[in-house]
């Protein structure tokens, strides 16, 4: 079973689609049709199944895409080691981030890392904190961002404790108070940012004795924000984010206040590219410059 075939299936997966693959890869579609057919005949099993609407792993193809993925990074350690024999001139840190982070975090810290390595690239997947510890368990990225108070069995790093606040419309009466009680913030229809698992707004609520009025659960947060500053609702993320809201919204601190934890964390540090080890030491050592 070669590496190739097994580099083919995961970028059809990723994208869903096998032409963009194909495209991707430097192959025809028929080639790298031949390819996963051949594969296929080779376990003996159907990994994937296609139709109009894409590509999607067949439930055999599941249990055996983490083994892919291993055999791959495998493959991948192999050649970084060579590269950091010969000064680190390539290699690729696979990063899993949540959208704060990748937006105010990461830009400057790649850009200072790729100077002094410009043969190394990035791969930025962003999720929250269920898919992020899952793909470092997967070994879908090399790393991640998250939130220790609610992930066991990795390694951590701390990296920066932030506030979160209020966020309302304008015109909404408790944007006049300096500081918003959770317990009114709960009154209010609620707008929840599914971030997979540990969330701390409904630990500080939970706290507080009280349980916010969700009326809608979304997955991004500028989607949010566009639905706060529509009147449909009031929130609680991250002061991170909110430096870069493109909305007329108001933020403000709440009573209790609201802090958010975030951790560098892994699998196994020997197990770790030689890239992702460096790019982890160039986050640490600027973490109390980081927004």
């Amino acid at each position: 079973m070669g590496l190739q075939r097994f580099e083919a299936l995961k970028r059809t997966v990723e994208l869903g689609q096998m032409t963009r693959a194909a495209a991707e890869l430097g192959y025809t579609q028929s080639a790298l049709s031949q390819m996963l057919s051949a594969l296929e005949a080779e376990v003996g099993f159907r990994l994937l199944d296609r139709s109009r609407k894409g590509c999607i792993l067949t439930p055999e193809g599941e249990e055996l895409m983490p083994l892919i993925n291993q055999a791959l990074n495998a493959e991948r350690r192999v050649r970084e080691k060579a590269a950091e024999i010969n000064g680190l001139q390539t290699g690729t840190v696979r990063i899993g981030t949540i959208a704060s982070v990748s937006a105010h975090w990461l830009p400057p810290l790649m850009k200072e890392f790729e100077a002094a390595h410009p043969g190394v690239e990035f791969v930025i997947h962003q999720g929250d904190y269920k898919l992020i510890p899952a793909w470092i368990n997967e070994g879908l990225v090399d790393f991640g961002f998250v939130n220790p108070r609610g992930v066991s069995g990795l390694t951590m790093h701390p990296v920066r404790e932030g506030a979160m606040s209020a966020v309302l419309p304008p015109d909404h009466p408790l944007a006049d108070l300096e500081v918003v009680p959770l317990r009114e913030l709960a009154k209010e229809p609620f707008i929840l940012l599914e971030e997979g698992g540990y969330y701390e707004p409904l630990e500080a609520f939970r706290e507080a004795g009280c349980k916010p009025h969700v009326k809608y659960t979304i997955h991004d947060d500028y989607s949010i924000m566009a639905m706060v500053s529509e009147g449909l609702g009031v929130t609680v993320l991250a002061n991170l984010i909110m430096e870069s809201c493109p909305y007329d919204l108001v933020t403000r601190p709440t009573d209790p206040p609201i802090t958010r934890q975030l951790a560098v964390a892994y699998k196994d540090e020997a197990r770790l590219p030689i890239a992702a080890k460096r790019f982890i030491s160039l986050i640490l050592a600027r973490a109390d410059s980081l927004p």
